[in-house]
């Protein structure tokens, strides 16, 4: 659900590094801090360069330590550490992230990104043909470089931490030229297909390769996966060999910024998408935009995640769906489910567009189940288009995993019919059938859900987990229709936990 902070021991090393508080406007807060300067070249081999600093309670989002780079080095490589005292029961303690800018500087959705590593790593390398996981290889050009420090929390003690800066000299390596994964995969025409949108390798803060992750996509029956790293895009270039003919793999991006995270879901390969500002900032509609303009869908996830930075605060006038179950069904995605069936409401109330629903596994590392959930997908094909097509459209339901199959579907007079997204456009006083065939979900019960809140609660499923469900209405009584499958519970009027839930069906002219 957030990024990885646990905190790395801290390192040796000599040296200082003074304040000078340059407070850039315009993005979130920042400050940068005193340079760390290098000699010419002329010694060559190699040099390193430590310094130590401490960031008060109340810092900025952001520091940037610059870094003097010279002529002819082959390599940079950083490693840091931070104390981590001990603080009162409830208060934060220290959890500092780093990343890198070039030459090119640190301007807010500028070119000088090189790389994040967020809380996961305590060092990184980059050089021209080679990087850590989370960081672009090329060339190590002359000029200023920016260390970029994301004090995620500080405790009452401050954060005390160290960093050490080596430079090695030399030829440059020979960069390779970035593949990426095709756009279709072999699909099944207009079908239902399974994707996991939300997924972290070793190139952010998960611990699994993106070959593992491919075997486990696959072994979960999924068709369509999507690549999200924290505030990185230097994986998209290492899963050409994980996708095949039965596994699309979208590429994008997990914008973790202070005020909630959106998934940058199938944009173009080696797009960058900035995260540096808060809600406050008025930026979050600049890079909307962006995400689109690379061809990709803005997704906020988790949006009442418990996690510090992790609740949405942008607002959902920018998004093209909303991650509303992740991973493991838990109370907040029982809040988000409720929020996101209140904006329904209120679209159908004052006639406006609506935002479809989805949801994703965030799986890092074991245990976490890679497909729990899947969004099922009504998609005229196996490609990128498609798919997208579908989650924008509505046309998808989210099951807890590749066993729970639903086929739900409205019909009226005259043969009119209505499937999941769609809309079953007949008079308002027309009787309307809603049925829902259910596989793969023992003893679960099904619920009709609409703008008036639960009208039908059926009996619960058999063992051997099939069943047919059908409810009359109108729509003037529901403007809309959706369905829930829920677990048992023992909580007595508490709904069990959810096994799938559906996008709605639109009931009426509209």
């Amino acid at each position: 659900m957030c990024e990885d902070h646990r905190n790395p021991d801290p390192g040796g090393g000599h040296g200082a590094v003074g304040r000078r508080a340059l407070f850039v406007t315009g993005t979130a807060a920042a400050l940068t801090l005193g340079g760390v300067s290098f000699a010419s070249p002329a010694g060559r081999g190699r040099e390193t360069r430590t310094v130590r600093g401490t960031l008060p309670p109340g810092s900025p989002d952001y520091v940037y330590v610059p870094v003097d780079v010279p002529d002819g080095v082959r390599e940079i490589r950083v490693s840091y550490g931070y104390d981590r005292p001990s603080v009162p029961a409830g208060t934060p303690g220290n959890a500092l992230d780093i990343g890198i800018f070039d030459e090119r500087g640190t301007d807010l959705g500028g070119r000088g990104f090189r790389g994040w590593s967020g809380g996961a790593r305590t060092e990184f390398f980059l050089r021209a043909d080679d990087a850590t996981p989370g960081y672009l290889p090329g060339p190590v050009r002359a000029g200023t470089w920016h260390l970029a420090l994301g004090p995620y929390t500080v405790a009452p003690q401050g954060l005390a931490y160290e960093i050490t800066v080596t430079l090695t000299y030399g030829e440059p390596g020979e960069a390779a030229r970035p593949v990426y994964p095709p756009e279709r995969a072999r699909g099944r025409g207009r079908a239902w297909y399974r994707g996991d949108c939300h997924l972290h390798s070793w190139y952010s803060d998960g611990r699994r390769t993106p070959a593992e992750i491919g075997a486990l996509a696959r072994a979960a029956g999924l068709d369509f996966i999507n690549s999200s790293e924290h505030n990185t895009h230097a994986g998209h270039a290492h899963w050409a060999d994980v996708a095949g003919d039965d596994l699309l793999v979208l590429l994008g991006e997990e914008v973790t910024t202070r005020n909630g995270h959106v998934l940058a879901l199938g944009t173009d390969p080696g797009t960058f998408v900035d995260w540096r500002y808060r809600a406050r900032d008025g930026r979050f509609g600049r890079f909307a935009r962006r995400i689109r303009r690379a061809g990709g869908l803005v997704v906020p996830a988790h949006p009442h995640a418990t996690c510090i930075g992790c609740a949405w605060k942008f607002g959902f006038g920018e998004a093209d769906a909303v991650e509303v179950w992740n991973g493991p069904y838990t109370p907040d995605d029982e809040v988000a489910l409720a929020d996101w069936d209140a904006m329904l409401v209120a679209s159908v109330r004052e006639g406006r567009g609506w935002i479809p629903a989805m949801g994703g596994s965030d799986a890092h590392r074991d245990p976490d189940v890679i497909g729990r959930p899947q969004t099922v997908v009504l998609a005229d094909d196996l490609t990128r288009r498609a798919v997208q097509d579908g989650i924008r459209a509505g046309r998808s339901y989210v099951a807890e995993s590749r066993h729970v199959s639903l086929d739900f579907t409205a019909t009226g007079g005259r043969g009119a019919h209505a499937g999941i997204g769609e809309r079953l456009a007949v008079d308002r006083d027309a009787p309307v059938t809603v049925r829902l065939e259910v596989t793969g979900a023992p003893r679960c019960t099904v619920r009709f859900v609409t703008d008036q809140g639960v009208l039908h609660t059926g009996a619960p499923l058999p063992v051997s987990g099939s069943g047919v469900v059908e409810w009359r209405t109108t729509p003037s009584h529901a403007s809309y229709v959706r369905a829930e499958l829920r677990h048992e519970t023992a909580a007595g009027p508490v709904p069990g936990a959810l096994a799938a839930f559906t996008n709605p069906v639109f009931l009426g002219h509209g």
